[in-house]
């Protein structure tokens, strides 16, 4: 059944998890042929700025040439607007971005994960200490191959395992997680959903998003 998918043709899946004051991202490494294993090192997850990564999850061709125009559209953004995109903004970029496609689509899932900025300098205060007052809300969302958004406050993935990670985030996450249990949480469940799959594994990366940057840590995963 994955042979024939486009979607599942090169393996992998991209998950995210929406925390309090952050967010995380995470993806395994595994880039195949079907059930043949080709390489160990694909890289799923592209940062655009401190607080916005997008993944995408599918036909490997399709979604490099979409990590591409993606990230020319951002730079385009940032030069013409002399500041970077929100993750709202970003999502309405993504979708009109595959929408446009949907006669001959990308064979490509994407997943957005980011920290909206909600209110800044509540307590009189300007410059560099407003910015300490800021209060960041996550941001994550997921959109299928012809761009229909669905934004969530829990989590959203993509991917060959989804069946599996849906139990498993279900399972382990709740609200007001912090960055530390929130990274947790998202290893947890990922390595848990890879262990079902064939088609995903080979090792793992995990991306957490705070107001302060990103933090980004390699999982060990099975490799058979």
């Amino acid at each position: 059944m994955s042979g024939s998918n486009p979607l599942h043709y090169n393996g992998g899946v991209v998950l995210s998890m929406a925390g309090d004051n952050c967010v995380s991202i995470a993806s395994d490494h595994r880039f195949g042929m079907s059930q043949l294993t080709l390489a160990c090192d694909a890289q799923r997850i592209e940062p655009l700025h401190d607080r916005l990564c997008v993944g995408l999850a599918g036909l490997a061709t399709d979604c490099t040439t979409l990590a591409e125009r993606f990230r020319y559209k951002h730079n385009m953004y940032r030069l013409r607007e002399k500041r970077v995109m929100r993750p709202r903004t970003f999502a309405a970029v993504a979708s009109s971005t595959l929408y446009e496609k949907r006669f001959a689509p990308y064979f490509t899932e994407v997943v957005i994960a980011g920290l909206e900025l909600e209110e800044d300098g509540k307590r009189g205060t300007s410059g560099a200490d407003a910015m300490t007052d800021a209060v960041y809300r996550p941001y994550v969302c997921s959109m299928d191959l012809l761009g229909a958004l669905m934004v969530t406050d829990n989590f959203a993935l993509a991917g060959t395992c989804a069946e599996s990670l849906y139990g498993t985030c279900e399972t382990f996450w709740q609200p007001g997680l912090d960055p530390d249990a929130l990274f947790e949480v998202t290893a947890q469940s990922l390595l848990a959903a890879l262990d079902r799959d064939c088609m995903s594994g080979w090792g793992a990366v995990v991306h957490v998003l705070t107001p302060e940057g990103i933090t980004t840590r390699e999982l060990e995963a099975r490799m058979d």
